[in-house]
């Protein structure tokens, strides 16, 4: 009787640890197989060589989101916004444009920029199973409607900002970047990609103040795609006290643009070379008036009338907008919105026989403007200095007709 109840334990005993083991051997194969299921999976940063558009001399960064196994290839776009927007040009001015997270088709997005010849590189991100996982929910939540739209800012939130925060928050462990030491500012860099596009360096150049010459860190660096490119070929992720990895487990080119194709070139004269123009007829002008003994004012309608035009706009960025780094502007000194009604005040002054302070004032404000350059903490471009001995030199022609001639 004892040796039967021995007998049927051990078999027992046996089934259970059968089952046991299958039971073992199949929690291993499931575990195995959604290892292999998410190991099918690529998160990478694309990032996109600059266009010829203003707003593509930047370059661009996008997040591509690939499941092999399921045959999946999209790219999550934080850079996607209207032109058909109400009031789309008043809002850009005001830093109040709203962009919004897009998804594209994978060949599609390529396609668009192998059309338009500009390079993309991939960035695989080395990423453990769980890592995949969060980022790809973080994505598809982000874009659904109502968390989708953002409110753009040009050097703290952008196409270029989001991915990276997006990695730094999705990421186990402490990312270091190794830092880049070299001493640059937002209007440097600005200078980098405007590189061959004067009229856009010119014009970004007037709106930009003081603020943009201050020192940036390595992180501000990273608005720029490309800066957050070479940041994340360096970067390395620190997840125990001796435990490092790179961030970057793969990276090369999808698609590298052909250096042969011609760019058709827009206007021909650069800024620079239309200051020296304007400073040329201005002194031609000049001569002109005086061999005459005549003031030819309609030349200064013109002159003062565009300097007043952009400086209401100026004067606006500085008052009302809420980008970074438009205020304070020094250019304001030269460029601003009293010179519409200054200019009505010099020909009034001029045909009426009076003195005229207006071109006293300004002249004195653009003469201490020209000396103090080298101590503003702004950087001015050559075609500015240009246009303020322009005006400068147009002020002094009306104090010597309405108070030095009479002196005389």
């Amino acid at each position: 009787m004892h040796a039967k109840f021995y007998t049927d334990m051990k078999q027992k005993c046996l089934r259970n640890s059968v089952f046991c083991v299958f039971l073992i051997l199949g929690c291993l194969l499931i575990s195995s197989r959604a290892e292999a299921k998410n190991d099918s999976i690529q998160i990478s940063i694309l990032t996109c060589s600059p266009g010829n558009e203003i707003y593509e001399l930047f370059g661009h960064t996008a997040i591509r989101y690939h499941n092999i196994s399921k045959n999946e290839d999209v790219v999550f776009n934080y850079g996607m916004f209207n032109f058909n927007t109400p009031h789309f040009i008043l809002r850009y001015i005001k830093g109040e444009t709203d962009y919004q997270l897009g998804v594209n088709d994978y060949n599609d997005f390529i396609s668009e920029y192998t059309m338009r010849n500009s390079s993309v590189y991939e960035q695989v991100l080395n990423l453990t199973p769980a890592e995949k996982s969060a980022f790809y929910w973080a994505l598809t939540k982000n874009y659904q409607p109502e968390h989708r739209v953002y409110r753009y800012n040009f050097f703290y939130d952008n196409c270029s900002t989001r991915p990276r925060d997006k990695v730094e928050n999705l990421v186990k462990g402490k990312i270091d970047y190794q830092l880049d030491d070299r001493v640059q500012t937002f209007r440097s860099i600005v200078h980098e990609f405007t590189k061959g596009h004067p009229w856009s360096q010119f014009g970004i150049d007037l709106c930009l103040g003081s603020q943009a010459d201050q020192s940036i860190t390595s992180r501000e660096k990273m608005f720029a795609p490309y800066y957050l490119k070479d940041a994340l070929d360096k970067a390395v992720v620190e997840t125990g006290k001796d435990s490092i990895h790179n961030l970057v487990l793969s990276s090369g080119f999808l698609f590298k643009s052909n250096p042969n194709i011609s760019v058709e070139s827009g206007f021909p004269l650069t800024p620079i070379q239309c200051g020296v123009i304007l400073f040329i007829v201005v002194i031609g002008v000049c001569l002109y008036e005086f061999k005459k003994n005549k003031i030819y004012w309609i030349v200064d309608v013109v002159l003062f009338g565009a300097a007043g035009v952009g400086g209401c706009i100026l004067m606006f960025l500085a008052c009302f907008s809420v980008h970074p780094a438009v205020s304070p502007n020094f250019v304001l000194f030269v460029l601003h919105p009293f010179h519409l009604i200054g200019v009505a005040c010099m020909v009034w002054c001029l045909k009426h026989n009076r003195r005229d302070y207006y071109s006293v004032a300004n002249f004195i404000i653009l003469t201490l403007f020209l000396f103090s350059t080298e101590v503003i903490p702004q950087q001015f471009d050559k075609a500015v200095i240009l246009i303020t001995l322009s005006l400068l030199i147009r002020s002094g022609m009306y104090i010597y007709f309405s108070i030095i001639k009479k002196i005389k």
